[in-house]
């Protein structure tokens, strides 16, 4: 049971890494984005804009891994504790 719910929690912590990892990207983007805007490069900054828009998507789904599995690990928790108490 306790096992279980440190499997969950571990999982959960990697899943926060990749969103870190990935908030992270998006801000270097952005910045990058800007720079190439005060350069005048139109070209660079479609393609920017494209890799931000990819890595936002990404982002999203990855947020909803992580909240199934801030579910998970309530679930878990909660059915730990109901086992513990009865």
């Amino acid at each position: 049971m306790q096992q279980r719910f440190n499997q969950l929690v571990s999982e959960q912590l990697a899943t926060m890494d990749k969103l870190l990892f990935l908030q992270a990207e998006i801000e270097r983007c952005q910045k990058l984005e800007e720079e190439l805007i005060k350069l005048q490069e139109m070209v660079k900054v479609q393609s920017m804009k494209s890799e931000i828009i990819q890595k936002k998507q990404e982002l999203k789904k990855i947020h909803m891994i992580f909240q199934k599995q801030t579910e998970d690990v309530i679930r878990s928790y909660q059915k730990d504790y109901s086992e513990v108490t009865s």
